[in-house]
């Protein structure tokens, strides 16, 4: 989560005007473009531009996407903006400057919420776009203070990936669903051998304080309260300290291995290298572990004895910038990006409407099916959602968390954080 750039440049608008006004067929400041008058009389082309932070493949189907919105918007040209790695600056510039673009892709709704335009008025009263197709859950994800400002476009929740070849080799079944941490730490031990540098689990040596939220959850903690206004009892409570220790005595016992880091292979590589078992990830490693040949199988996440599963929603959804003048415009480019149309060329995403997912029989599929079990699992709202100062927050929280994979003893480094972190809430 980066923070905003409050720069306001107000030359960059009256510049533009001027060269627009010299030049005959030049693009304005508002992204419309005037074509030269003919016989038949002048023609405008209105310029919509989007943001994106894909590049590759995913990039090219987003043009594609484009052009065929084009193609039914006759008039129109949509101008795809690949921000990539610097997303969030250029984004947070564009903002700045009063010059975003008129839709983007978005996550981080607490630092951007105030640039964005609100959408319940749009999404609850257009019957075209079907709100109730969607996986309800989503809209929580980009909901602040009942204020709706993105409409999901894709999301991964986390699973367990394991390499069957590896459990055959060692005769152990499969893990299944219902299974329990229990479970998931002896099988680990089990297929752990460390003359062959091979280990039943990898633990990343730069864990994200996001995605560990589904296991503190599951075991009945939380990092904040519900109100978001206290930490303590909460991020150092034992439920918490107990969950993100597990994973450092994992390291500790020789279960696990620590990936990732500087200098070191990540988990995915040593995944597809055949030298650990099971790995916890989203949807986005799974056709790079597919094209290396591994026979993988997914599972959803184990569960703490006597406590229900929780997980955590990795979620992109589409907002329109509070200062674009082609809001009428970018409302129907988002309604189209989230057809079922375009949700089916965009291969990579996991299908946000119930409709596609039933029809290509994705909550069929056994590769799939455990990413939508676990939807159904998470209804939690992450701290990021809670509180605004939780950026300072996290600071402490993640360094205590890399230090417990590291060896340090988690309920210490936790009430520590804490005590560094209260003065943030105040």
């Amino acid at each position: 989560m980066k923070k905003k750039i409050s720069l306001i440049v107000l030359t960059t608008a009256l510049t533009m005007t001027m060269l627009s006004a010299c030049m005959g067929n030049n693009e304005s400041a508002n992204g419309t473009t005037t074509q030269p008058e003919s016989g038949n009389g002048s023609a405008e082309v209105k310029t919509l531009r989007f943001a994106t932070w894909d590049t590759g493949d995913a990039l090219k189907i987003e043009q594609d996407i484009a052009k065929k919105f084009e193609a039914n918007h006759p008039g129109t040209k949509v101008q795809v903006e690949a921000y990539a790695d610097g997303f969030d600056q250029k984004l947070a510039a564009g903002f700045g400057a009063a010059n975003p673009p008129d839709v983007m892709y978005m996550w981080d709704f607490p630092t951007y919420h105030q640039s964005l335009q609100p959408l319940n008025s749009y999404a609850d009263g257009d019957k075209d776009l079907n709100k109730d197709d969607f996986y309800s859950g989503l809209f929580n994800y980009a909901t602040i203070d009942e204020n709706l400002y993105g409409i999901p476009a894709g999301f991964t929740t986390r699973v367990v990936y394991y390499n069957k070849k590896m459990f055959d080799d060692a005769k152990i079944p499969y893990p299944k669903d219902g299974w329990t941490w229990d479970d998931f730490q002896s099988i680990s031990k089990q297929l752990t051998d460390k003359a062959k540098k091979q280990y039943g689990f990898g633990v990343r040596a730069d864990n994200d304080t996001y995605d560990l939220q589904g296991f503190v959850w599951s075991n009945g903690g939380s990092y904040i309260s519900d109100d978001g206004k206290t930490i303590n009892g909460f991020m150092n409570s034992n439920e918490t300290a107990d969950t993100i220790q597990m994973f450092g005595d994992m390291v500790k016992n020789g279960s696990a291995v620590l990936a990732g880091g500087k200098g070191q292979q990540s988990g995915e590589d040593i995944f597809k290298g055949g030298k650990i078992a099971m790995w916890e990830s989203g949807i986005w490693p799974l056709e790079s572990f597919r094209q290396a040949g591994i026979d993988v199988g997914t599972v959803e996440m184990p569960a703490f004895p006597g406590k229900p599963v929780k997980g955590v929603v990795a979620e992109s959804a589409l907002s329109i910038a509070k200062d674009s003048e082609n809001k009428d415009l970018a409302w129907e480019f988002i309604k189209y990006y989230v057809s079922n149309e375009a949700i089916k060329m965009r291969v990579a995403d996991l299908p946000v409407r119930e409709s596609v997912v039933k029809e290509l029989k994705k909550d069929q599929d056994p590769l799939y099916k455990p990413y939508y079990t676990m939807l159904e699992r998470s209804d939690n709202t992450p701290a990021f959602l809670l509180n605004s100062k939780w950026n300072e927050v996290n600071r402490q929280l993640s360094a205590a968390v890399e230090a417990v994979v590291h060896g340090s003893n988690a309920q210490d480094v936790l009430n520590q954080a804490v005590k560094e972190s209260e003065r943030y809430l105040k």
